[in-house]
């Protein structure tokens, strides 16, 4: 009996995971983050439309739940997570987001301040009469082609027939595999504009087409203040624009004023909104500036109302030059025209992006009317048939009358075959014979009507023949002649532009550079103070002196600096944590203090602090660094006056953590203490001077599960002494000895 072997094929891994990646990049790319540059839709929002075309839910109909058209898209046509298909079916009915929606949402479908929208079975929707009639309509027509469904049990549109460019109208932004795409929405009529421009002169420029579609228009508004730049971002596809806010000023009867931010930039909407009335109260708090009184969200469904009430003496351009530079009420929005053109993922210039939309419009013309005119010459050659067949409709009685069935009738109309039916006389028998009407001319006029005899009636059937040749002389002309259609297309633009074309939002200009003047900070000398908990605080040099004795027993670092420094927190995870001394409230001595988590990236879930000292200290000086493992090393402070508010302190070996750093400068002896209780003192000069991403040298041998506990620096003629076992014990006692060693334990 022979066994089946198996078929092995040997394989390269990294060559399968490369091609199964690349595979898969690419349907992310192509089939879910990236629009189409045809109708400027991504995969999840065309099949949500076409459902909702699908299920009959017009712009003139009631709504539906949007339960209801989520669980049909995924079922039908989008086999994803229900919650991807409802928030492309949100964010295309958030009038906030989109510069023309595309759905219109009944319920609550969320707010610009970043409100989520209600959950799909208590919201509904139906298309909105822009979408049914400019990007679902002539779908009967054959103007795209169909392809069959994730299961093939249905057909979807491979593209929607799109009359304008909603890549453009719209925006769009995704993120794919290893690219991404933004594109900001423009205004409708001045889209329609250029692509009309365009199908006037193909060889236009950006720089032409750019007077017609002068620039972004933001749904939100605000000021776009880099026109000149635009030029360069729409030639190029990529760059980043730049967007302010708009601010008004009130004068209130108090004389008092207020800065009222009535348009945010773009990149405001959502929990950035928050964020940026958080940044203006920092502002406050942090003493940057001493202008505003009270900051108040008065935003509502009539618009943005932002409120900042004012001091009367403020220099209000000055401020707001600060909020410029300071928050996000001047902000940029990055550029990238990546769409998926042809088949593959480009990234497109203006005119490239309307180029492409033109060549779809003349596409979708051209099927529109071929399917058209067919439908005509299918109608003209009928109407012929029953014009002919009134003529002789005697004749044809007196046949339908002496037949037996109905393709006896039927062979006699197309063929002229008069075997077997009965008539009145030899020469109608004749006239029957020279009879010869088409297949479908026949079953016309076997369905006929007597109604239809009626003179009116052939009145009416010849009118209709004359429409019908009128109809199919201009379809043909349309087809045959490329003026023709351009004519047809930069009707039907201007026709959705005069219905659907709203007035600019976004001014565009060329501003200055936010400029504003710091109020210099008056240099002092203050006492920074800090807890075991990591709780900080400033407190003034003579209310320190006041109060010594109580600051010294309630505070583990204690020193003065100049509230113009920084204060360094080394971590025993081997980072440095940066804070600026202006940053650290300066109050009383019996306030809590702030914690170090709230001023810095420093974590006291995660590290501990094991050493603070202010950045004119460090500076100047070398810091020694120990290990638990032993690990030892000087590094020059200067390495640590860096502009990053955390680094690497140093490197650590794995499993290994810091248990001391300190200023050595004045130091020439090192004592380390282990666990187990040994002690090693030798020279510091023993101890390499290294950068800070070395790991350093080994300062003691270790027995196995031991570790160092404490390290000490201490000067040559000077006596130290520590708490060891309950006794006090002299550290100078400890036998000098060479760096390296095992140390000894001492008696005591």
């Amino acid at each position: 009996m022979e066994t089946k072997q198996d078929n092995i094929i040997a394989a390269d891994y990294s060559e399968v995971m490369q091609k199964s990646y690349i595979d898969y990049a690419m349907s992310v790319i192509i089939s879910r983050a990236l629009p189409d540059v045809r109708d400027g839709l991504k995969p999840v929002q065309r099949r949500t439309l076409y459902d909702m075309y699908e299920l009959g839910i017009r712009y003139d109909r009631p709504y539906r739940k949007c339960a209801r058209i989520v669980g049909d898209t995924m079922g039908k046509y989008h086999p994803h997570g229900d919650s991807s298909i409802y928030e492309a079916l949100v964010v295309m009915a958030q009038d906030f987001k989109k510069g023309k929606t595309l759905v219109d949402g009944h319920g609550n479908f969320g707010s610009i301040e970043g409100d989520g929208a209600a959950a799909m079975r208590y919201t509904e929707a139906r298309l909105e009469k822009l979408t049914q009639e400019v990007f679902l309509a002539d779908l009967d027509k054959d103007v795209v082609d169909f392809l069959p469904n994730f299961d093939e049990t249905e057909k979807e549109p491979e593209v929607l027939p799109v009359r304008i460019p909603n890549l453009l109208v719209n925006g769009a932004d995704g993120i794919a595999v290893g690219m991404a795409t933004s594109i900001p929405p423009h205004n409708l009529g001045e889209v329609v504009d250029a692509v009309k421009a365009y199908m006037k002169n193909n060889e236009i420029s950006v720089k032409g087409l750019m007077r017609y579609m002068k620039g972004p228009d933001f749904p939100t508004g605000g000021i776009i203040v880099n026109k000149d730049e635009l030029l360069n971002i729409y030639e190029t596809g990529t760059g980043k624009i730049r967007i302010r806010g708009r601010v008004q000023i009130e004068k209130q009867k108090n004389g008092r004023q207020l800065l009222v931010i009535t348009e945010i930039p773009y990149t405001m909407l959502g929990a950035n909104i928050g964020k940026f009335l958080n940044d203006v109260a920092a502002l406050v708090e942090t003493k940057k500036t001493t202008d505003i009184l009270d900051i108040s969200n008065q935003s509502s469904k009539e618009g943005i109302r932002i409120v900042l009430e004012l001091k009367k003496d403020t220099d209000v351009e000055n401020l707001t030059n600060m909020l410029y530079k300071k928050t996000r009420l001047e902000d940029t929005f990055g550029v990238n025209m990546l769409a998926v053109a042809e088949g593959r993922p480009e990234t497109l210039s203006l005119k490239q992006v309307i180029e492409y939309h033109v060549d779809f419009l003349f596409e979708i013309t051209t099927r529109k009317y071929t399917t058209l005119l067919a439908k005509e010459m299918d109608k003209k050659e009928i109407q012929e048939g029953l014009i002919k067949a009134c003529d002789v409709i005697d004749l044809i009685i007196e046949i339908l009358r002496g037949s037996k069935n109905r393709e006896q009738v039927k062979k006699c109309l197309v063929e002229g075959v008069t075997k077997g039916i009965r008539f009145k006389s030899k020469a109608s028998e004749t006239a029957a014979g020279k009879l010869h009407f088409s297949e479908k001319q026949a079953t016309a006029i076997l369905e006929m009507r007597l109604y239809r005899l009626i003179g009116l009636e052939i009145e009416a059937l010849e009118a209709e023949y004359k429409q019908t040749m009128d109809n199919i002389a201009r379809y043909e002309d349309i087809l045959n002649n490329y003026d023709s259609m351009a004519h047809v297309i930069m009707d039907d633009l201007d026709q959705i532009k005069k219905e659907y074309t709203v007035k600019r939002r976004t001014t565009i200009e060329n501003a200055q550079e936010a400029v504003y003047e710091e109020k210099k900070m008056e240099e002092m000398q203050v006492c920074f103070l800090m807890d075991r908990f990591g709780y900080m605080k400033l407190v003034d040099m003579n209310v320190y002196e006041r109060n010594k004795e109580a600051a010294n027993s309630e505070n583990k670092y204690i020193f003065t600096c100049m509230n113009t420094d920084k204060i360094c927190l080394f971590t025993d995870g081997g980072r440095m944590h940066s804070i600026k001394v202006a940053d650290i409230p300066l109050g009383r001595f019996r306030d809590k203090g702030t914690p170090a988590d709230n001023l810095s990236n420093y974590e006291s879930a995660k590290e501990q602090i094991i050493y603070v000292a202010p950045m004119e200290q460090i500076r100047n000086g070398s810091l020694m660094f120990v290990t638990a493992a032993s690990m030892c090393k000087l590094v020059k402070g200067e390495e640590f006056d860096v502009a990053k508010r955390t680094i690497a302190s140093t490197k650590l070996n794995p499993e290994d953590y810091l248990i001391f750093v300190g200023l050595a400068d004045e130091m020439e002896q090192v004592v380390f203490q282990t666990r187990e209780g040994y002690f090693l003192r030798f020279l510091k000069q023993e101890i390499s001077s290294m950068k800070k991403t070395a790991v350093g040298v080994r300062g003691m041998k270790l027995t196995e599960g031991d570790a160092v506990e404490h390290a000490y620096l201490l000067e040559g003629h000077r006596e130290y002494n520590i708490t060891y076992k309950e006794k006090e014990y002299s550290l100078n006692k400890v036998k000098l000895a060479k760096r390296d060693t095992k140390g000894v334990k001492p008696r005591l």
